[in-house]
């Protein structure tokens, strides 16, 4: 009875502790989405906390009005999947050979990738890398530079070697080839760990920003953050919102960097609960054994 009880205040501590931590990383998202919602009268003065004030749609009425911001998100999404999809190919390429024990110099390699998660040539060789393969104002400058990231490519290799020798033995015997083995085998196990790296990977290149504001100078090219950061920077609203033949009615820029910001963030939301299943299983099996 003493241990149900005990059991009981445990779970009750535990939930009361998550709660509180849910509230404090929502916080910042709904005061962001309070101010989007809001007019400009409580906007200025301060009285928007959590929930909007004299509720006004006209903040997402002229994003959506802005064909600058829809291209651009349409131009993120772009480049996101194929960001995704060549880094999966490349690290999938890369750690599966790593895994093979006869594969001569494994040993060096791995301590090679190793090494480059602690030193880097730094930003001015790698603009100097991007300026020479002319990539300067193109979208591969924003996808070549970041195909494998080395500690997503470890836990790869981690989850591999997991797998049963077994399961591959007995396709060798069959005639199988390392290709085939690694394409109707090792990957459909694997849908853990590719689902929860391409997640990593869709989030860290759609929340990406330096690399743009080196290398983007076209705005046709500009994704989403960079555009964020033109909204952000600029305190009149014709400096935020470049319309195309639309009128509407000014709007508080808060309320404008707000919307904007909801306008970026809720794609990429989006995505997490497709791939929620895979997620806590990928991190732990992928990371705890070596």
């Amino acid at each position: 009875m003493r241990s149900q009880t005990s059991g009981r205040g445990f779970d009750i501590v535990n939930m009361v502790l998550l709660g509180i931590v849910v509230v404090v990383c929502l916080a910042p998202f709904l005061h962001i989405l309070a101010i989007s919602l809001s007019s400009s009268r409580p906007v200025l003065s301060g009285e928007v906390s959590l929930l909007p004030v004299e509720l006004n749609w006209g903040a997402y009425r002229q994003v959506f009005s802005d064909l600058s911001m829809i291209r651009s998100l349409g131009f993120t999404v772009l480049l996101t999947v194929m960001h995704t999809v060549m880094c999966m190919l490349m690290t999938v390429a890369a750690g599966y050979p790593l895994t093979q024990k006869k594969l001569k110099g494994r040993k060096l390699i791995m301590f090679l990738i190793v090494v480059t998660m602690f030193f880097s040539g730094g930003i001015i060789p790698e603009y100097i890398l991007v300026r020479s393969l002319h990539l300067i104002d193109t979208m591969w400058a924003l996808i070549l530079p970041g195909l494998i990231n080395p500690f997503y490519l470890i836990i790869l290799i981690s989850f591999f070697n997991n797998i049963p020798d077994s399961l591959e033995e007995s396709a060798e015997l069959d005639g199988s080839s390392h290709f085939r083995t690694l394409i109707s085998i090792i990957l459909p196990l694997s849908m853990p760990v590719i689902a929860t790296l391409s997640l990593f990977y869709a989030v860290g290149r759609w929340n990406g920003f330096t690399d743009t504001l080196l290398y983007i100078t076209s705005p046709e090219l500009y994704p989403m953050q960079l555009k964020l950061y033109q909204l952000i920077q600029n305190n009149m609203v014709s400096d935020l919102m470049q319309m195309e033949g639309a009128m509407v009615n000014p709007m508080q820029p808060e309320s404008l960097k707000a919307a904007s910001v909801i306008f970026a963030t809720v794609p990429i939301l989006l995505v997490y609960p497709w791939l929620q299943r895979y997620f806590v299983n990928g991190v732990m099996i992928g990371a705890v054994k070596g």
